[in-house]
């Protein structure tokens, strides 16, 4: 399994993703999953995958070397698109390049095309955009009253990110509440582990602020995991006792 979240907040962008992949309970391995096309000063942009290993490693192959043109257009590469938007046409034409290849052999081996990237960054005066982009090409946008995305493993991190994360949110506190939304997936998931890559991009700055990976054993990482388990508990124990059932004489 994955876990992939974005969140796009009014001072930037925050992208965090997990890294292990399986075939098997014997086949677990490690690969990145959020991978960045910038040009500093002039782009900065995130994509992070879930889904099939070869699916993904075909599309981001082709981004990196050109999607073919319509109508006898030159190939077009990621880095080289004019706006967010259309970078987001472009991702969804990989995609369906690579079905239109790959649809034959994965329907005769009965394997489902299975990919979902979330995309994210800034081009020149552009406005930061945040997008969840689907198996089928399509695409919808991140918003101001909903300012996250994720993909993959989504359900046990998403309570806490609907909680605590506002459009107004600062940027490393929206760093913070991912990394927790994190915790919690991989506490429930053993299918989502480390390393976890993470991004942080400053909205106008047209490069990473933040490009790291957290290994296992990481000081912060371990001390934000006991703190967020030992505040769960605290706030059970502060909660008043249900007033159902026989009362007490």
């Amino acid at each position: 399994m994955t876990y992939c979240v974005g969140v796009l907040v009014e001072e930037g962008l925050v992208m965090v993703a997990d890294t292990r992949t399986n075939a098997g309970l014997d086949d677990i391995s490690t690969y990145r999953k959020l991978h960045h096309f910038n040009v500093p000063g002039e782009r900065v942009m995130m994509l992070a995958s879930a889904g099939n290993l070869s699916i993904t490693q075909s599309v981001l192959s082709l981004l990196q070397e050109g999607v073919p043109g319509e109508e006898g257009e030159p190939p077009q590469k990621l880095v080289e698109a004019p706006t967010m938007f259309q970078a987001a046409q472009l991702i969804g034409r990989a995609i369906r390049r690579v079905r239109s290849i790959e649809k034959d052999g994965f329907e005769a081996a009965n394997i489902r095309f299975s990919i979902s990237l979330l995309f994210g960054g800034q081009i020149g005066n552009g406005e930061m955009r945040l997008y969840l982009i689907y198996s089928a090409g399509n695409f919808i946008e991140c918003s101001t009253d909903a300012p996250f995305l994720q993909i993959g493993e989504h359900k046990y991190g998403k309570p806490i990110l609907d909680r605590a994360v506002k459009y107004t949110t600062d940027l490393y506190d929206a760093l913070k509440v991912s990394l927790v939304s994190m915790d919690s997936t991989m506490r429930s998931n053993l299918g989502v582990g480390l390393p976890i890559d993470i991004a942080v991009a400053r909205r106008n700055a047209l490069t990473l602020e933040v490009n790291h990976r957290i290994e296992a054993g990481e000081g912060y990482f371990h001390d934000l995991r006991e703190r967020w388990s030992a505040a769960l508990r605290a706030a059970h124990r502060a909660i008043p006792r249900p007033p159902y059932g026989p009362s007490d004489k």
